[in-house]
């Protein structure tokens, strides 16, 4: 029987599966479809729209996001005391899929508007941490980290479970490119270059932590449920594939355990083994779509130079 019709019904149930996990939001009235010819902030050119067509690597660096975050104590305490993660932390992962998403490759006016909507979000929450510091959403130095957390993850996810050989150049570009959305929230100095971002997380490690805050947002992420069958499964999959993306210092100072790294290990290599189905399966998905809204074939986010 020939591979395509072998890899067929595998195709299949992977497409269900995103769309179960990951649906749509109507109420963000994202358009991904038109205005015919309108590039949003990115567009095809851009390394970005390449990057984060990859479903594999982005599910993956952005739970590595999430790991490196809880590290942060005052990214952290914003989670703790204004987020309903404790009950919908599928919820919360599925708003910064949407964001993303509409960032990426919506056009221009509503992923403006998607920025202006988090930024009002973003005023609103503000408190005192555990050791007694006031935080804020707002502060451009916690959006920084959270965005720079964020791109380290789905640029090491690109490179890990892609199977494409990213141009060196193209590193720095993308951290020069996804920084217009982290400042387009408020954040400043932010990271251009992969240099800068290995010197930011250098400069960072001071103040950060493994609390038990930490412990405790990590317990519940090893077990959230997503509405997919084998739901124990995958998430275990993902997370592994995201835990190995960390770098060597946040494996340490999140106290993974020798059994842990080894079951990272084969997570990574397995999510490698049939990351090129998930391609296959998401043809018509959103970067497709926006691709087609410039007239271009989506394969072209596929070829490098």
């Amino acid at each position: 029987m020939p591979l395509p019709s072998l890899a067929s019904p595998a195709r299949a149930q992977i497409r269900r599966w995103v769309i179960s996990a990951f649906p749509r939001d109507p109420s963000l009235g994202l358009s991904y479809d038109e205005p015919l010819g309108d590039p949003g902030l990115f567009g095809p050119e851009s390394i970005t729209w390449k990057i984060h067509a990859d479903f594999p690597g982005m599910l993956s660096g952005g739970l590595c996001a999430l790991m490196l975050q809880t590290l942060h104590p005052l990214a952290l305490a914003g989670v703790w005391d204004h987020s309903n993660f404790r009950t919908d932390l599928v919820g919360r992962l599925r708003r910064t899929t949407a964001f993303v998403a509409g960032t990426t490759y919506a056009a221009r006016a509503p992923a403006e508007a998607l920025i202006a909507k988090v930024r009002q979000i973003h005023a609103r929450v503000r408190g005192t941490a555990a050791d007694g510091r006031s935080y804020s959403a707002d502060d451009p130095a916690l959006l920084t980290w959270v965005h720079i957390t964020e791109a380290y993850g789905f640029l090491e996810g690109y490179r890990r479970y892609s199977h494409a050989r990213l141009p060196q150049q193209a590193v720095d570009r993308y951290y020069d490119e996804t920084r217009r959305v982290a400042e387009a929230l408020g954040a400043r100095n932010v990271p251009a270059s992969h240099s800068e971002v290995m010197d930011y997380f250098r400069d960072k490690r001071a103040e950060l932590e493994f609390s038990e805050r930490s412990r405790i947002v990590l317990d519940i992420l090893t077990r959230i449920r997503l509405p997919v069958p084998a739901a124990g499964v995958t998430r275990n999959l993902f997370l592994g594939a995201g835990a190995v993306l960390l770098p060597d210092w946040a494996r340490v100072l999140l106290r993974e355990s020798t059994i842990q790294r080894a079951q990272a290990r084969i997570a990574a290599t397995t999510l490698w083994s049939i990351a090129p189905l998930f391609r296959a399966a998401l043809d018509d998905g959103i970067a497709a779509r926006a691709c087609r809204r410039l007239g271009l074939a989506p394969d072209a986010l596929y070829r490098w130079p």
